[in-house]
Order: C-alpha cells, then sequence, then structure tokens
C-alpha cells in the first residue's frame, strides 16, 4: 500500500519523504532556525472530503489555512490514508507543513461492562483514537492492510444499509425523491460514506425539490414520523445534525446497528500505528457547553494511569468545545505529566467556519496553551523527519515515546517547519 507525494524540487519530481531525506542533519536545522519566541498557528487535526468535512476539496482547506497564516495542518480521516497524496501535494504549494494523521473507533471492553463513558457521549467504553505523524508514502503489513480494509468493509456496509431503509421510508411516505447509494458516494464522498453524506444528501433534496419553508417543514415533519423540525432552516449545520439524530440515530426509521466488529480493541488500533510508523494519541473529549464531563475524562490520575499501560503519551484537545477554563487546568495537569498535547479544529460537522484554532465562544487561546499546541505539532514533524529518513522517531523501537528528549523533538520540529514554509 503506497502513497505518493511528489513535489517540484531541485529540477526533479521528488517524493515528500526523499525532501525530508534532502533537509540538512538535525544539528545543522536546529542551529539554522533557532525558536524566536514567536509561536504560528497550527491546527493538527482536520477532516478532509475523504472522510466527511465542509470543504469542497482539499485544495480549500490550504486555501484557508494559508489567508489565516496558519503554518501547519494535520489531515485526520477515519479509517483511510487516502487523502495523503492530495494533502501532501498542496502543503507543497503552499509552503504549509503537512501532518499525516488517522482516525479509528474502538473499544474498551472493560469500561464498557462498567458502563463508563470514554470520549463518545452516548456510548459506554466506545473510544476515538488517533494516530499522528504516520509514515508518508504508507508502507504498512499486511495484517495492518486486512485490519483496515475489514474496518472500511464494515463501514460501509453499515452505511449502505441505511441508504436502502431511508429511500424504502422515504417511498412510504410519497417524497418526490429516492437515495441511492452509489448516487450518494459519486455526489457527495470520495470512497468512504459515511451517515452525514446521508444527511446532506437528504437535505438538499428537500431545498431543491421545495421552493418555501412552509413545504420544507412539511416535508421534514413527514420524514420525522410526525415531530416538526427543530432547526432553523437557515442553518445547514443543525438541519443535518437533526437528520442524523431523528433519522439514522437509534429509534430513526433507518438506524442500523453498528456490527461489534466495527469496533477493534484499543490494542489492535495501537498496533496499526505504530505498524504504520505513527505516534498513538488520544483524542480528548473534555467539557461539553453543560459542563459535562465523562466518567472516564473526570478521573485524570485514573486516566494517566489507563495510558502508561497502554504506552500513550500523546493527547489531542478540539478547544471549541471546551471553556478556556477547564482546557487550561487539564492541559497544564497533563503537561506536567510530560504529555505531548496539541491542538485541532476537526471540522467535520457541515457548516464552514475558521481553521485558526479558538475556544468556546470563540475565545483565543491564552499565549501558553498556544504555546504548548505548537510545541506539540512540532514534535509530531519532528517525528515525521526522522521516519521519513528511515530512523527511530518520537516513537522507539518498542513503542515507547522519548519523553525525557521533548525538548529537543520541539526544536528539530519548530526547525523542519520554518525550512518548509521558506523553501516551498
Amino acid at each position: 500500500m503506497i502513497f505518493q507525494t511528489r513535489k517540484k524540487y531541485g529540477g526533479q519530481l521528488v517524493e515528500y519523504n526523499k525532501y525530508l531525506n534532502q533537509l540538512p542533519d538535525p544539528s545543522e536545522l536546529i542551529e539554522k532556525h533557532r525558536f524566536d519566541g514567536n509561536v504560528p498557528e497550527v491546527n493538527g487535526h482536520l477532516h478532509s472530503p475523504w472522510s466527511f468535512c465542509p470543504f469542497n476539496n482539499i485544495n480549500q482547506m490550504f486555501e484557508m489555512a494559508g489567508q489565516e497564516k496558519i503554518k501547519a495542518i494535520g489531515i485526520n480521516d477515519f479509517y483511510t490514508l487516502d487523502g495523503y497524496s492530495d494533502f501532501g501535494e498542496n502543503a507543497f504549494r503552499t509552503g504549509i507543513f503537512p501532518l499525516f494523521n488517522i482516525e479509528f473507533m474502538g473499544l474498551m471492553q472493560d469500561l464498557q461492562s462498567k458502563d463508563i463513558l470514554v470520549n463518545d457521549p452516548n456510548n459506554p467504553g466506545r473510544i476515538y483514537f488517533s494516530g499522528k505523524g504516520l509514515k508518508h508514502p504508507a508502507a504498512i503489513g499486511e495484517n495492518s492492510r486486512k485490519f483496515l480494509g475489514d474496518l472500511q468493509e464494515n463501514s460501509l456496509k453499515q452505511v449502505k444499509e441505511m441508504c436502502q431503509k431511508t429511500n424504502a421510508w422515504l417511498e412510504e411516505i410519497s417524497a418526490p425523491f429516492g437515495l441511492d447509494y452509489e448516487e450518494v458516494k459519486d455526489k457527495y464522498a470520495k470512497e468512504l460514506v459515511r451517515e452525514r453524506h446521508i444527511a446532506r444528501a437528504i437535505r438538499e433534496a428537500v431545498f431543491g425539490y421545495f421552493d418555501t419553508d412552509p413545504k420544507r417543514k412539511d416535508f421534514f415533519e413527514k420524514l420525522f414520523g410526525g415531530k416538526k423540525i427543530q432547526a432553523s432552516l437557515n442553518s445547514i449545520d443543525e438541519i443535518e445534525n437533526e437528520i442524523r439524530s431523528v433519522l439514522l440515530k437509534i429509534g430513526g426509521k433507518a438506524f442500523v446497528p453498528e456490527d461489534s466488529a466495527a469496533f477493534p480493541d484499543l490494542s489492535q488500533i495501537i498496533d496499526f500505528i505504530l505498524d504504520a510508523g505513527g505516534i498513538p494519541c488520544y483524542p480528548v473529549l473534555l467539557d461539553d457547553k453543560n459542563g459535562n464531563i465523562t466518567a472516564f475524562e473526570e478521573d485524570w490520575e485514573r486516566m494517566h494511569a489507563i495510558f502508561q499501560g497502554f504506552g500513550v503519551s500523546c493527547l489531542e484537545l478540539i478547544p471549541h468545545r471546551n471553556s478556556l477554563e477547564k482546557l487550561d487546568e487539564f492541559v497544564k495537569f497533563f503537561v506536567k505529566k510530560n504529555y505531548v498535547i496539541s491542538f485541532g479544529t476537526e471540522h467535520n460537522t457541515p457548516g464552514i467556519y475558521p481553521i485558526s484554532v479558538k475556544v468556546e465562544k470563540d475565545r483565543e487561546l491564552t499565549a501558553e496553551l498556544k504555546k504548548i499546541s505548537y510545541q506539540g505539532v512540532c514534535v509530531i514533524a519532528a517525528h515525521q523527519y526522522f521516519v521519513a529518513r528511515g530512523k527511530e522517531g518520537f516513537i522507539d523501537g518498542k513503542g515507547k515515546a522519548k519523553l525525557d528528549n521533548q525538548d529537543y523533538f520541539q526544536d528539530l520540529g519548530h526547525a523542519v517547519i520554518r525550512e518548509f514554509t521558506i523553501s516551498n
């Protein structure tokens, strides 16, 4: 499984890892680009059209990042590496450093048996988990290829059944349109169709077939089995989320239970990430707009103990869903525990909003939090630099993070990002 990114460099087409190989040695790079205290904007977690996002294409992601003067962004799609080539090519075109990541949904069975919510607020034991700084071009073993292929197959099987049930319900309520899986895939997705794509297809069809708000409201009431729509018809995000909630989730006419095989054990996910050359990373949910925190995430000492058992020393947060006070408290706690921490925005919902990382209600990050996030991204960038050169990165041969060398990786990663942004 090889995914290539090429760039005009030195008069020749070279792959991304060859570009990194042509960079100076670490000591020379660090000396050339000493950190001057200026902390640039970065975003370590963005979904692309290869899973689900509001962007029309990866090019748009980089155009927005460029306009917002962001120096590094990370692709973070579910179950796929297929967006890496396009992502890397746009990075070279714009001079914005690329971070190659991936995301999974897994299961911690011991916590599920105890009815403990992890970082999915609705399903006990369900865990979202990421790999950071994967090798690109990717080269993974046979077991990893099968692991990824099986997850993709299970995901697509569920969504195909959702499409069939949705279409049957549309026929039952005499809708003027139907829903075809292949059409949804061709129009809205790359390869992996997700339930968010179904919601988008329905929303666009409703607005295309009905030309007034009263007619649209009447149809949504039929679609929702007699329930009036609560979302504002001016909000794409609210409408599509309500379609998912009422139609595609538990109790909905098109709900399809997930196959337990679609949620691997966390240890399997970590094995894949290590095989792909990445850094295992836990995406933190933390507090929501009402101050709620899952049972797993409210006990930080227990979190730390469990993560150490799995060899996980990297965390990522999506600050726009958190309060500044709780975010600051959480980050400082885990910085003292020597964790690598980065921030992102996800962008896995319908609405377009800036790529610059903010806290809830568009509050700015403190200077300290912004620096911590940048240092985390620098560690990932340095890791990619070493792995591309065929050496151990931040993760050693036994899957352990080199936590005592974080300062060195931060300095090197800063230099790598600076060199990339200057030379491209």
